[in-house]
């Protein structure tokens, strides 16, 4: 008889024996994450640096050309604006909406405020702006300038602006006696000059017409009731035409338009002529 610690051990049965499943191999997603984000991040880098430099580059060569072509100094501040993506313009070929601006501008005998807007400008080729406008506003001291530099101007007259007049006080002698005169003219643009046409007249207080100023005052009023008009066309270029005027509270502004060819054709951006 046999007893336990004597029975020989027997394997036990392949079925009986659990097979564990081989351990997966866990991967490490993260990296491929991180190489891609980085990646990304790079591009997005790449395109504001590339949007900075090419939205400088355009600003610097818009300003240089504005100065040159203006005879303006060359510290002269001038404001550039461009809409939208700078890149994508380039790559097509065109500037969408350029603003130009800059505060007390002289040109010949005119100094102002003057701001341009055109839009499908061309960078290469010869094609012409899709549009193009702009204004030009003088506070009253630069308008009194401006027409003080005007042959039979009265001398001493006062300028001022209040819309949608501008005034001109001055006097002319009677007898012995400096009669004051402020005349109220309406501003406007006549084939791209500016003029400024008697409307009112007030002599020593007293509001006359202007023929019955001359009629009391004879030749002496000639001077103070005339329309007068500066031409500016000699001092800009030829592309650009002075088409209103107006204003606007205590400054005058004038429109102007700009000729959609002013970038090809040198003829328009030479000086104009004054007939």
């Amino acid at each position: 008889m046999t007893t336990g610690d004597t029975q020989p051990t027997r394997p036990l049965p392949e079925w009986a024996i659990a097979t564990a499943p081989p351990a997966r191999r866990r991967r490490r997603v993260w990296p491929w994450l991180l190489a891609v984000l980085v990646v990304a991040g790079l591009a997005v880098v790449a395109w504001f640096v590339g949007e900075a430099v090419a939205r400088d580059l355009v600003i610097r060569t818009v300003r240089e050309q504005v100065i040159t072509t203006l005879a303006l100094p060359a510290d002269q501040r001038i404001d550039v604006e461009v809409d939208g993506a700078v890149l994508p313009q380039l790559i097509r070929g065109s500037l969408d909406d350029l603003t130009i601006s800059s505060d007390d501008v002289t040109i010949g005998q005119l100094t102002g405020d003057v701001s341009v807007n055109v839009q499908g400008v061309p960078i290469r080729g010869d094609a012409d702006l899709a549009a193009g406008s702009g204004s030009v506003t003088l506070d009253a001291a630069q308008l009194q300038s401006l027409l003080g530099s005007l042959e039979g101007f009265p001398e001493g007259a006062e300028v001022a602006l209040d819309a949608p007049d501008v005034h001109l006080s001055t006097s002319f002698p009677v007898f012995g006696v400096e009669v004051p005169v402020t005349v109220a003219v309406v501003p406007s643009a006549v084939e791209g000059d500016l003029a400024l046409t008697p409307s009112a007249v007030s002599v020593a207080g007293a509001e006359l017409t202007a023929d019955g100023v001359r009629d009391q005052f004879g030749g002496l009023a000639d001077g103070v009731l005339q329309t007068w008009t500066v031409c500016i066309a000699g001092d800009v270029p030829a592309g650009i035409t002075l088409t209103d005027l107006v204003v606007d509270g205590d400054r005058l502004t004038g429109s102007f338009e700009v000729d959609p060819a002013i970038v090809r054709d040198v003829a328009l951006q030479e000086n104009g002529t004054c007939a």
